[in-house]
């Protein structure tokens, strides 16, 4: 089998010292459909490097770090590429984190669940600078076809939407070169980029990054409904219910309550057709 659970977990963690400065901070936010309108005050917090504020989910790709695919590269994985989904991912936050930096990332396979027909990894993350921890990170990667050893199925635990209308709706339109600008932040799973490998995986074309649409989504309730002040955000969690595809709409319906928002994804052009699930962010 491709995939070792005991050696993948029992393996030592991997540290690596990253650092990023504005730059990377407004690519990743030119990434996400950031700077529309080009001379929008709002806008310019994330494309401006004197008025520059950082989205929390710039986490996932800090110095690149790890990453997803490095992830996959550690001991007791062999797996394909072409068989790799992004299944969720949640970052809490210890602090605001700063336009520019040095840390030191921890990486480690923090858990292997047995879902049948796929494995998922959990990929931890966790990232500290010398004042202190930033952020922990948790990417679950859904493996297909390396199931079925008779090992822990996981958590599947489910977060009900609330029984009534969104507080608030926002549509994002997602530019037809948008996941190949993302890439440029880190990811470069062809998977984004190339149809050849598009169709390998069983697409018709290359599909968006799940991070991408993930960070799309917090901007657009950090700006809807938490004052625009990405320090207020605490923790964000998704589950990847779906694939969306450049020159597609999300739709992201938000419902508010107490220190948190209940967020629902889909993709307009396709019915509605699920995104992101389970997705909740924590604030203050």
């Amino acid at each position: 089998m491709p995939i070792d659970p005991a050696k993948a977990v029992a393996a030592e963690p991997r540290s690596a010292e990253i650092s990023w400065d504005h730059k990377d901070v407004q690519l990743y936010h030119l990434g996400l459909g950031a700077g529309v309108p080009a001379t929008d005050p709002d806008e310019l917090r994330y494309t401006l490097e004197s008025r520059l504020h950082v989205l929390p989910s710039f986490a996932t790709v800090a110095g690149a770090g790890m990453g997803v695919v490095g992830g996959l590269s550690a001991p007791g994985i062999d797996i394909d590429l072409a068989a790799v989904l992004h299944g969720g991912q949640s970052i809490t936050l210890h602090r605001p984190l700063p336009t520019g930096g040095r840390a030191v990332s921890t990486s480690r396979v923090a858990a292997v669940y047995d879902k049948g027909k796929a494995a998922v990894l959990v990929l931890r993350s966790e990232a500290a600078d010398e004042d202190g921890p930033l952020w922990t990170s948790d990417a679950s990667i859904f493996v297909r076809g390396e199931g079925g050893w008779g090992g822990d199925r996981g958590p599947s635990e489910r977060l009900a939407l609330p029984d009534r209308a969104p507080d608030a709706t926002a549509e994002r339109p997602i530019r037809e070169e948008q996941a190949l600008l993302y890439r440029l932040s880190g990811d470069w799973n062809p998977l984004h980029a190339d149809p050849e490998f598009a169709k390998l995986a069983g697409f018709d074309r290359p599909i968006l990054h799940g991070l991408c649409s993930y960070g799309m989504t917090l901007k657009a309730v950090v700006d809807t409904l938490l004052g625009g002040d990405v320090t207020r955000v605490r923790a964000y969690r998704t589950r990847f219910a779906g694939v969306v595809f450049p020159g597609e709409t999300l739709r992201i319906r938000m419902w508010a309550g107490d220190g948190r928002v209940q967020v629902a994804v889909t993709a307009v052009e396709r019915d509605d057709a699920p995104v992101l699930a389970d997705t909740l962010v924590e604030h203050s």
